[in-house]
Parts: structure tokens; sequence; C-alpha cells
């Protein structure tokens, strides 16, 4: 990314330096800024996993559907209030070996969430929730906004 002089844009390394502490920058062998955590491998997982959603309008529906194949449906916590969105669960491997030597682990077990915020007016009490192949779907009523009227000034 070139830089010309009076350019008010951040570039990559700036950006990330204004989110970060000094102290957690080092320079990788290209010289581009990277975040260290020095205790990574050390620290035990804080927050339960994050769930990527999809989030989609139709007419007259507002539509959410998260990927969560292995989750039963006792294990989902679906909830609505003012307009805020919260899924949760926990994903279990099923398998409980005690194992000692990891040569890959790419899946992520246990506790999820995500909460969002709506992004239009929908009917908190018509909604449709449906677990199916492991994919999640929340289809919720849109409220219809009136057309802006016009207001005679005098």
């Amino acid at each position: 990314m070139a830089r010309k002089q009076n350019d008010d844009l951040l570039i990559e390394d700036e950006l990330t330096a204004a989110f970060l502490n000094d102290d957690t920058l080092t320079s990788d062998n290209m010289g581009t800024a990277v975040a260290v955590d020095a205790n990574w491998e050390d620290s035990e997982e804080e927050f339960p996993g994050q769930l990527a959603v999809d989030v989609y309008e139709t007419d007259d529906k507002l539509v959410v559907k998260a990927r969560t194949a292995g989750v039963n449906k006792e294990e989902l916590d679906v909830s609505i209030s003012d307009g805020i969105l919260t899924i949760s669960g926990t994903l279990s491997s099923g398998d409980e070996t005690d194992a000692t030597n990891w040569h890959i682990q790419e899946c992520y077990w246990g506790e999820f969430s995500r909460t969002l915020a709506l992004p239009v007016s929908v009917k908190e009490d018509e909604v449709e929730a449906v677990l199916k192949d492991g994919v999640l779907t929340i289809r919720f009523n849109k409220i219809r906004q009136e057309a802006a009227k016009k207001i005679q000034v005098q």
C-alpha cells in the first residue's frame, strides 16, 4: 500500500498499532507489525467460541442462519429481547478419550455464543426456529415500516 505525503488514511501497520499496545507488536520477516501474545500456549480458552451467522431479508421475513452441525436441539438456547438475538449452546465432540499427543486440532468443541442486534424491526412473538441437517434457521416476521408522510409546512 503506497502512501502519499498528505494522505489522511492510516496504513495497515499504523491501524494495527492504534488498537494494540507497543508491547504486543513485533515485526515479521517482511517488516509488517504483527500482534503477539506471549502466553498464547499457556492460556486456556476464557471466552465461548463465536458462532458464525448469515442474516438476510426477504420481502416479509428476516432470516438468521447458523451452522450448528453436531449440536442437539436440547443443547441450543435461542432467545430474543428488544431486537437482540442470542444463540448459545455446547458442541460436544462425542469422544472423551484422554489424548496425550495431538497432531492436528482444528475443530472447536465446547460452549459457543453469538449475540447480535437485528438490523430491522421484527415481531418477536412470531418466530420460527428449525434445526435441520446441522443448520439452525430462525425466521422472523418483519414489522412493516410505514412510508414517511409529507408534512405541510405553513
